[in-house]
């Protein structure tokens, strides 16, 4: 333990290294609390000890660890020799440079490796192929101890294994958030199991539970109930892909998105001349940033809509205003639409969709923050008392409204079940109909409304502030 520990704060890069005992009987914890006041002084090393009070397994320290840790990058360490702390920087890279959320160092893609047991590496091969079946990831070593995550990353990750199964349940959940990972090879010095190894094929079999459990139950419990729908949306792909093409038509090159919420639709607007993506949670910006921050023509900027500034928007000469399921959530909606109204040239088009039919608000739009939901007449009556003209208005995803009444009017469910998110993928097929059918209710409403007045027919006060990203 202490040559470990002597390893990793050789490492040229000023760290805090979080230690957890997990209730060790062998000497360790005096070993550790030695080294830790030799170092007190440290000034390339914050060293702090947490200890469990019997051995709860390496999920539930883990799961300690995270919880304690203050840095920007967390690097997984075994508390032995298998894996080289020398190889700190190279892990971290790909985080440091931008391109990663998460980083894999993989033993079968590095070297030097020491050789050992055939049938263990054929089992930690069939695992991470297993996981990879499941997450739709090609990684090449699920199991390897070395995982690097950006701090704000990992703190979004809901973890509850308290063994090995720890590391299929991480893959998993990186997936399901949508990180961007990366592998980088590293050496490998393998013990054998006189040495300590402990891992055993008890561990393999609750690795494949674990990787199922997460293939089939969502509970990211800690996640707010507005992230957490977004996220099963964005996987709805065929459903946005055609909400995205009902919309094409209408989005100029020069276009402000309102509520640009993880990224769902922003994606579809990269190629466009400018646009400028907005939202006023940090967390989304954030997710908007590393997935589009390569497209110097997207600036991803924090705009509190409930109460926005005009600085520096006024000048853009927006051609397009698209707010995709945000109206609903400003309490003074009027106030708004005059804003929309004002950034936009004249002859420019606002992009709406909103939650529809009255009746059924309930527990999911109160966990979603919304306000309300919309009729027909009472949207196209809002726009046209704003400047607009209405180009096209109509309802969609009629057999949506039952399931929506049943999980949020009924049984008020608090976020969208991701059962009900993937239906709306086989949907597609019904709503290309619903175009020619034209039905008088759905779940939602899509409007297409050009400014055709500078003089909008009421005017409502509103104050504008707010912090502009750049």
């Amino acid at each position: 333990m202490k040559r470990l520990l002597e390893r990793v704060c050789a490492v040229p890069i000023k760290k805090e290294i979080v230690i957890v005992d997990d209730g060790s009987t062998d000497g360790t914890s005096e070993v550790i609390r030695e080294f830790a006041v030799a170092r007190v002084d440290d000034p390339c090393n914050t060293i702090r000890v947490l200890v469990h009070d019997r051995n709860r397994g390496k999920g539930a320290a883990l799961r300690t660890g995270i919880a304690a840790v203050t840095g920007d990058i967390t690097i997984f360490q075994d508390a032995d020799l298998e894996y080289d702390p020398s190889e700190y920087p190279r892990l971290i890279e790909p985080i440091l440079s931008g391109d990663a959320d998460v980083v894999y160092g993989s033993r079968f893609a590095g070297w030097p490796r020491r050789v050992l047991f055939f049938r263990h590496t054929l089992g930690n091969k069939f695992l991470t192929f297993v996981s990879n079946l499941f997450t739709d990831l090609n990684l090449t070593d699920m199991e390897t101890c070395y995982k690097v995550f950006r701090t704000e990353t990992l703190r979004q990750l809901h973890l509850t294994s308290n063994r090995f199964g720890i590391e299929p349940e991480i893959t998993a959940k990186i997936a399901r958030l949508g990180c961007r990972v990366y592998e980088v090879p590293i050496s490998y010095h393998g013990r054998e199991y006189w040495e300590g190894k402990k891992i055993g094929w008890r561990d393999g079999v609750a690795a494949i539970w674990t990787i199922l459990k997460c293939a089939l139950v969502d509970d990211q419990g800690n996640a707010d109930p507005g992230f957490t729908t977004l996220k099963r949306l964005r996987y709805a792909r065929r459903y946005n892909t055609w909400v995205w093409s009902q919309i094409a038509p209408y989005v100029g090159n020069r276009v402000l998105e309102v509520g640009c919420g993880i990224g769902t639709f922003t994606r579809f607007l990269r190629n466009r001349e400018r646009v400028v993506a907005t939202d006023n949670n940090d967390q989304y910006l954030a997710i908007v940033r590393r997935m589009l921050g390569s497209f110097d023509n997207v600036e991803v900027r924090h705009v509190n809509w409930e109460d926005p500034s005009l600085d520096g928007l006024r000048a853009e000469r927006f051609d397009t205003v698209l707010c995709l399921n945000v109206l609903e959530h400003i309490d003074n909606d009027e106030a708004a639409l005059e804003t929309f109204a004002t950034l936009l040239q004249l002859g420019g088009c606002l992009v709406l969709q909103v939650p529809a039919l009255h009746r059924l608000y309930g527990e999911i739009d109160r966990a979603l923050g919304h306000y309300r939901r919309y009729e027909e007449q009472e949207l196209r009556r809002k726009l046209i008392e704003h400047g607009f003209t209405v180009e096209e208005m109509r309802y969609f995803n009629l057999p949506g409204v039952v399931g929506w009444y049943l999980n949020s009017v009924l049984l008020k469910r608090r976020t969208v079940p991701g059962i009900q998110a993937r239906v709306a993928s086989l949907l597609v097929p019904w709503l290309r109909l619903e175009k020619y059918l034209r039905p008088r209710a759905g779940m939602a409403l899509l409007a297409v409304a050009r400014k055709t007045s500078d003089q909008p027919h009421s005017t409502v006060p509103f104050q504008m502030t707010d912090t502009a990203d750049h």
